[in-house]
């Protein structure tokens, strides 16, 4: 998309007002109910307030996994197909979902770290006791079952004292066992998504519109209103079906369009990311995944060369700010304590903090962290008119494919036309012909290094995986393109290339979302102010709007770090 089709960001809504199916959120549900739809034929437009995948699902921790402890809230289907997908997405999606090991730190036999994975165990309610090695293990063995007939992770392995600190020296020495398992990580959320974005639109063609920057504000005559997030411009848009899949705002979605539901009770999650060499090392390339004093479950994980610790689960109400508080970093850098003692943590080293609220369905007086997990499906009339709105509550990143596949069913069924083909086992985006064995990437390099060196081919085939190729074709075309001062691993082709085609309105899309400079520690002022002018000329952007953008961008880029806006304003 370039900087004369801006415009048609929302042009394309308001020269056809209609469609088959709306989806309201982009985020990955809607994403990739979008895509299975598209897939399917159907006219079908996705609407999203912000940029892509800046809400609920910018904020994950970066993980695709069976969720093993949902096994304690007796949650056996979710955790079969969570796993079902994890081992699928390891197939579809190689580029940037990976296998993860995963090691829990257990310091006793019968009552240690990690809560019991069997909440059914459980002899009556109360405070949740520490459970230890031997209800570890059972939970373990049935988490592996479900991975028979279709695996694609080794087994667990339990371990004791001695062997446990010989691979983890730096773990607590109070230590009588490590289990360890694997899961899958997930390097890049927003890239992933935006691939499946990008897949959505090559199958549905001039049928599947999709554009960010565009809030549904109400609904009017059977339509639901559409604005403009940039001009204000409003239109009234026709559907037969709504998808309402805004995540933890579902219900203020749904009050907008007419019709009150109190069906969510999302929880907040928040993340620090640490530059700590010493941490990195510790972790030896694994995560380490336990349970805090407080019941909660809590991780340290590897990742681009920094750090991710996680998560809280704090009740929430989304008319507040989503914010990491100094008393969640109090609580981050106390865990790390509990595992790794000897390695000392302060907030000099975060470089990054993100928060967001889980979906989760309204739960009462139940502890967020016995919360199910799982999603369903809500139908309602919408106000005035004989379209229907299908409310997704719940989901997450794991199961994505199957939850969209769930929503794309009952609007097809709606529509009364058949699903024509299955969305499982279909490669998504850089995924389609990723080199799997250090052979066919050393010869997709070598493909692809005619005119650059092999080392910024394979950086760039790590970030993109096969859609490189494209990528690789914008630098070479681009006779300004260069390294940037501030950030050597970017350069300005690269940058402008994002710019042209992935959607980006602001400065912020392309430091959160359309690469991992934010994350990493990079979004530094003088390395915004670069980002910036490469990308200008092709958003059209004036001298006053490029200082306007990155002050807009940093601002992002710290939203969820109540600090930095109090030190900016003094």
């Amino acid at each position: 998309m370039s900087a004369v089709q801006k415009t048609d960001r929302f042009e394309m809504l308001a020269e056809r007002p209609y469609a088959d199916v709306l989806i309201i959120g982009g985020g990955i549900n809607g994403l990739a109910t979008f895509r299975d739809l598209a897939m399917q034929g159907v006219d079908v437009a996705l609407v999203e307030r912000g940029d892509f995948v800046s809400g609920a699902s910018a904020a994950s921790s970066h993980m695709i996994h069976g969720g093993i402890r949902y096994l304690e809230n007796g949650e056996f289907r979710l955790v079969h197909e969570a796993v079902t997908e994890r081992n699928e997405l390891l197939r579809t999606a190689p580029h940037y979902v990976r296998p993860l090991q995963t090691t829990i730190p257990i310091f006793s036999t019968f009552s240690g770290v990690l809560s019991a994975p069997l909440r059914f165990l459980r002899h009556g309610g109360g405070k949740p006791r520490e459970r230890g090695a031997l209800l570890i293990k059972i939970g373990l063995v049935i988490y592996d079952s479900f991975s028979r007939g279709g695996g694609r992770v080794p087994r667990h392995a339990f371990h004791g004292r001695k062997r446990s600190l010989r691979q983890l020296p730096r773990l607590n020495p109070e230590v009588k066992y490590t289990a360890t398992y694997w899961d899958a990580s997930l390097h890049d959320p927003e890239r992933l998504a935006l691939d499946v974005l990008r897949d959505g639109r090559e199958a549905g063609g001039e049928r599947a519109r999709a554009a960010n920057y565009t809030t549904a504000v109400g609904a009017r005559d059977g339509k639901v209103v559409l604005r403009d997030a940039e001009t204000g411009a409003e239109i009234l848009f026709a559907a037969s079906v709504v998808v309402n899949a805004t995540g933890p705002w579902t219900d203020l979605t749904n009050a907008g369009l007419g019709h009150a539901t109190g069906y969510m009770g999302g929880t907040k999650g928040s993340h620090i990311v640490l530059d700590h060499p010493e941490l990195l090392a510790a972790t030896a390339g694994r995560e380490l995944f336990f349970e805090n004093e407080d019941g909660r479950i809590v991780l340290l994980y590897p990742l681009k060369g920094r750090v991710l610790v996680g998560t809280t689960d704090l009740e929430h109400d989304m008319t507040d700010p989503i914010v990491c508080t100094e008393a969640e970093v109090d609580y981050f850098v106390d865990l790390v304590a509990q595992v790794l003692p000897e390695v000392a943590v302060d907030r000099s080293q975060i470089v990054y903090r993100f928060a967001g609220v889980r979906p989760l369905p309204g739960h009462g007086d139940l502890a967020p962290g016995f919360v199910s997990r799982d999603y369903r499906i809500e139908s309602a009339p919408l106000t005035s008119g004989d379209a229907t709105v299908l409310s997704l509550i719940g989901g997450k990143w794991t199961t994505f494919r199957a939850s969209a596949e769930h929503l794309a069913d009952r609007a097809l069924g709606l529509l009364s036309q058949p699903r024509r083909r299955s969305t499982k086992g279909i490669a998504i985006g850089g995924g389609r012909g990723y080199p799997i064995t250090e052979r066919a990437r050393q010869q997709w390099i070598a493909m692809h290094a005619a005119d650059l060196p092999r080392a910024r081919v394979a950086m760039l085939l790590d970030r993109y995986g096969t859609v490189a190729a494209d990528v690789i074709d914008a630098i070479l075309a681009d006779a300004d393109d260069a390294a940037l001062d501030h950030l050597p691993e970017y350069s300005t082709g690269e940058l402008r290339h994002l710019a042209e085609h992935e959607d980006v309105v602001h400065l912020d899309d392309v430091l959160l979302r359309r690469t991992s400079i934010a994350f990493t520690g990079g979004a530094t002022r003088d390395a915004a102010e670069e980002v910036a002018a490469a990308i200008a000329p092709v958003l059209g952007w004036d001298g006053a709007r490029v200082a306007a953008e990155v002050e807009r961008g940093l601002a992002r880029v710290h939203a969820a770090d109540p600090t930095w806006a109090e030190a900016s304003a003094r």
